[in-house]
């Protein structure tokens, strides 16, 4: 089992504003770098993983979803031309593409050579982004260890989703089955009653699950090719998981030289 190297959190400053921001606690010079890109469809709970994983890795948990979602609420005339850029798609609901969430990346590539190592998250999603990223690390001289694709079976997934129930007042999340309310569709925070979210639905689900499957088959023969994919099934505990995770993915690190 690996140790855990850092008790202190990075609030990821240069990732989540821009490369003219400095993180708060950087990593300790001298550590054993990963560098790992996680993979898997709504409900799996990477999300949980990749916070336990940082905790056991050292490593900075770098999402896309999270630099979206700063994007917002950031000031713009402080935003990054590729940040600008993304907000005009999320401000008409449209995805952002391809070209532009790679902007994002090299803006950031700062991150991805930090001492530290990261935990890529929600980048790659295509074919095509996966190519520039190669293309940049390798530019930095960096090797990925492993690409981990964390999956379930769909019941299990429409399980985990269509249970969700949310506060629509202070965000709070619960789940009618693993994490219930004291009082059944109230919030247990505000009192205010729970919402099923549109997306949460099972035939949104089951759409967003198909989409999901089409778009990631190029990409996991991408990574399939490299043989960096590491299948890990995600049923189970968080912590179960986490060690089946670090099962899989110590030898790989033991088999390569140090980036």
């Amino acid at each position: 089992m690996i140790v855990s190297t850092t008790t202190t959190v990075n609030d990821r400053a240069t990732w989540l504003m821009g490369p003219s921001q400095t993180c708060s606690h950087p990593p300790a010079e001298g550590v054993q770098a990963w560098h790992i890109v996680l993979l898997g469809p709504p409900g799996v709970g990477k999300g949980t993983q990749a916070e336990l994983l940082c905790k056991h890795l050292g490593s900075c948990h770098l999402s896309t979803g999270d630099v979206f979602r700063a994007a917002k609420s950031l000031d713009q005339t402080k935003a990054t031309p590729a940040m600008a850029d993304a907000l005009v798609f999320m401000k008409q609901g449209a995805l952002v593409p391809d070209p532009t969430v790679v902007s994002l990346v090299q803006e950031r590539r700062r991150c991805l050579r930090c001492c530290g190592g990261f935990l890529l998250d929600g980048f790659p999603r295509t074919a095509a982004q996966a190519q520039s990223l190669e293309e940049t690390i390798n530019q930095e001289h960096i090797t990925l260890d492993a690409v981990i694709n964390y999956q379930l079976p769909l019941d299990q997934i429409l399980t985990r989703l269509t249970g969700r129930r949310t506060c629509p007042k202070c965000k709070a999340v619960y789940h009618v089955q693993n994490r219930p309310p004291k009082i059944a569709g109230q919030c247990d925070q505000c009192q205010t009653a729970l919402i099923q979210r549109e997306d949460d639905r099972e035939e949104a689900v089951r759409q967003r699950m198909t989409a999901y499957n089409d778009t990631m088959a190029p990409l996991l023969d991408f990574y399939t090719q490299r043989k960096l994919l590491v299948v890990i099934s995600a049923d189970g505990t968080p912590d179960a998981v986490l060690a089946r995770t670090l099962a899989a993915i110590t030898p790989l690190k033991r088999a390569k030289p140090r980036s």
